[in-house]
């Protein structure tokens, strides 16, 4: 029997390309906003794109925050692609407005410096040693972006011996930017693994197999 998986429908997102990259890896996909079966459902997926405030609005508008906060308090896996990573930080700032985000990590999502954007393509990825999501890849396995903001500074310190540290993952357009993040349940890409052909599937089948 395939893992159970929930793509959280807020209004935001490649809601159709996500369940069909996720059902390529085994598991069993739903599309839905019913929190009762996002709560339930062995992984839940976070897509998003668009602006940050648009989807926290959409979001809270289905609990999604609640429903985060609760799965990840039970240690129950959660993935966020895009828009859907940048809504796990602190808070958000487009076009001057600073918007709250679901808190999970401290730090700023902001527009990218770079003489390009939105930084749009393919691109390499510099992943920690001892990443499950990155198993198997290579170090220059390309991912797929579309973004014009991110979270270009970690600030998250742990100075607990029994707590493992986030792995934290970078890119550089510009200049460097988080492009993902392994935190115990909590996992999250700035780029999009639906869209990163045999990457973006390998990825997904790592994170299945953590569920």
């Amino acid at each position: 029997m395939g893992k159970n998986v929930v793509v959280l429908d807020y209004g935001s997102g490649n809601l159709r390309s996500a369940q069909r990259a996720v059902e390529r890896t085994g598991a069993n996909v739903t599309v839905t906003s019913d929190y009762r079966a996002a709560m339930d459902a062995d992984g839940l997926l976070v897509p998003g794109v668009g602006a940050f405030e648009a989807c926290m609005r959409g979001l809270k508008g289905v609990r999604g925050d609640w429903i985060i906060d609760r799965r990840l308090s039970g240690g129950r896996p959660v993935l966020g692609i895009c828009v859907g990573m940048q809504i796990l930080f602190e808070k958000g700032v487009e076009h001057g407005v600073e918007t709250p985000g679901c808190d999970e990590w401290p730090g700023t999502v902001e527009p990218l410096d770079a003489p390009v954007v939105p930084h749009m393509g393919w691109n390499t990825v510099d992943a920690p040693e001892g990443s499950r999501m990155f198993a198997g890849l290579d170090a220059d396995t390309r991912f797929y972006f579309v973004h014009s903001y991110g979270v270009r500074q970690w600030d998250m310190e742990v100075h607990s011996a029994r707590i493992d540290p986030p792995l934290v993952t970078w890119a550089t357009h510009g200049q460097p930017f988080v492009a993902a993040v392994e935190n115990g349940p909590l996992w999250a890409t700035q780029f999009h693994p639906e869209k990163s052909g045999d990457a973006g599937a390998a990825l997904l089948t790592n994170w299945v197999n953590t569920l």
